[in-house]
């Protein structure tokens, strides 16, 4: 550690957007230490050995697949990551639509393509598909300029690009603004005739949220990103970017503190000056990042240093609001996996071992999401389920499996508590993937669980919000995570918010870090 233990800036928390953040300010000169309270880097984009009967087993407890990356690829770019071991592959096809009577729909790279998959079910379908992603292009091309910059700053050049696609799409303006004004649920059931096409669409937009809540039409995005930029996969897993940036940080000069949680984000005077660890260590700072969720960042600030109307803000600030949360169940296996019944109806020899499989119906969303409002478990299923080792078969011994299933929307405060529900609710959980994911109950080794509480303990993280703040119209851009909070520094002068709790939001993609980069930048500079 530095020895006069004086740092331009201190940052709390060494997930992706902590280390993105670490990462731009020591090539830009400056004197950075990455505080985290684990034992490892990496946060949400992290994996590891995590299930002691199968110490051989690769896990990834949260975040697997890259698509935010592929979006915005600049942090890879920008800081080489390539050079310190990470490399991604693309996956084609990526996510496949299960039906429970075993018919599937293909979610290719290329929409054309997708569309002749949709033709199988409907003709109708299949021309509607494609004028409905003219929509979703236009809308993809307008937002993602603004998407990858500091909202408070001028921005010309990004503003030009998305101006520019104004123009060119104003003939579309008042279909583009109806469909991601409207809830999702209801632009699919409008548009679309056959129960195929209507559970695919709903089955994978909603893992955005609840598709019949308002202006939830945004989510059509994940359309546009699939069939523009395609699906990716850490080579070796996701804890290889997380510490490939560990490893740029340090080529830079950056350095990095584990398990050693904070206790207080020092203020004195309306000036953030440091931070105090739980052990007694006072860490000395121009500057402070806070890379973690923005509830736990503002009540770790010295008390008293912050009104109680920012600190009521931030705290009510939509967290899985809604009441639902993807469970997590990952299940170790000495066998492979395959999806027969699925393959063997499609009947074109396609394999569906690499792809994510997206396994439920229109109602059963819609049921998953009101169940967790009410604090149940719905019986209906409503999953992704994939195998990591398919894509890259080093993550397990040789001939085995690790079973990723992840259903979506799961009560964050069921009824019984999940210390009552958990090993019940995972069991069903695996019994409704088996009927898509042949071998995987007989080849079981051990499982994992988690569920929302588990990951907010894990990862400090408020109500397991894996976003940490809800994604919606009203909580972007200088909004998120909440007004007044969004901007270029907090009411405590030269403190930062840093992840995904700020603009653009969720995902693995660093933009939160390398935002809160040049915030901090521009105030050293001051």
């Amino acid at each position: 550690m530095n020895t006069s233990n004086q740092y331009d800036v201190a940052i709390v928390g060494g997930g992706h957007n902590g280390l993105s953040a670490a990462c731009y300010l020591a090539e830009a000169g400056k004197r950075v230490i990455v505080i985290e309270a684990r034992d490892k880097v990496g946060g949400m984009a992290s994996s590891g050995y995590l299930i002691p009967e199968a110490p051989q087993h690769l896990i990834h407890p949260c975040a697997l697949d890259l698509m935010s990356l592929r979006v915005h690829p600049m942090m890879p770019q920008e800081l080489q990551l390539e050079r310190h071991g990470f490399r991604q592959v693309e996956m084609s096809p990526g996510y496949v639509y299960a039906h429970p009577d075993g018919s599937s729909l293909i979610f290719w790279r290329d929409p054309a393509q997708t569309a002749n998959e949709i033709a199988r079910y409907s003709a109708h379908d299949a021309e509607e598909f494609l004028s409905l992603m003219t929509l979703v292009n236009a809308f993809v091309d307008m937002a993602v300029p603004m998407m990858r910059v500091d909202p408070m700053q001028r921005n010309f050049r990004a503003k030009w690009q998305a101006l520019k696609a104004v123009l060119r799409n104003r003939h579309l303006k008042p279909e583009i603004m109806a469909l991601v004004g409207s809830p999702a649920y209801t632009s699919i059931m409008e548009r679309f005739e056959h129960p195929v096409v209507q559970s695919a669409l709903c089955c994978l937009l909603g893992a955005a949220g609840p598709i019949a809540n308002e202006a939830t039409g945004i989510y059509f995005a994940l359309l546009g990103f699939i069939h523009r930029f395609g699906l990716g996969r850490a080579v070796g897993g996701m804890q290889t970017l997380s510490n490939a940036l560990g490893a740029r940080l340090a080529e830079l000069g950056g350095e990095i503190i584990l398990s050693a949680p904070v206790a207080e984000i020092v203020a004195e005077g309306g000036k953030a000056t440091g931070v105090r660890l739980k052990d007694g260590r006072l860490i000395k700072a121009r500057a402070v990042v806070a890379s973690i969720h923005p509830k736990m960042a503002l009540e770790m600030v010295t008390p008293g240093a912050l009104d109680r109307r920012t600190l009521t803000r931030v705290a009510l600030a939509p967290s899985n609001a809604h009441g639902a949360s993807p469970l997590k169940v990952d299940v170790a296996l000495n066998g492979l996996v395959s999806y027969q019944r699925l393959e063997a109806k499609r009947n074109d020899g396609i394999s569906l071992r690499k792809c994510v499989i997206l396994i439920g119906t229109s109602e059963g969303v819609l049921d998953n999401f009101r169940c967790a409002a009410r604090g149940e478990v719905s019986n209906q299923p409503y999953m992704w389920v994939t195998a990591p080792t398919a894509v890259d078969p080093t993550q397990a011994p040789q001939g085995q499996d690790v079973a990723y299933l992840y259903p979506v929307a799961m009560p964050v405060e069921p009824r019984e508590g999940w210390e009552v529900l958990r090993d019940t609710v995972a069991q069903q959980v695996v019994d409704q993937a088996a009927n898509y994911m042949e071998g995987l109950k007989e080849f079981e080794i051990a499982r994992r669980i988690e569920a929302a509480p588990d990951l907010a303990a894990r990862l400090n993280v408020h109500r397991g919000c894996v976003v940490h703040i809800d994604t919606s119209t009203t909580r972007s851009s200088s909004m998120r995570p909440a007004a007044g909070l969004g901007g270029d520094t907090l009411p405590i002068a030269g403190l930062f918010l840093g992840g995904a709790g700020i603009h653009p939001g969720g995902g693995v993609n660093g933009l939160p870090g390398r935002i809160a980069a040049g915030r901090v930048k521009r105030f050293l500079a001051a």
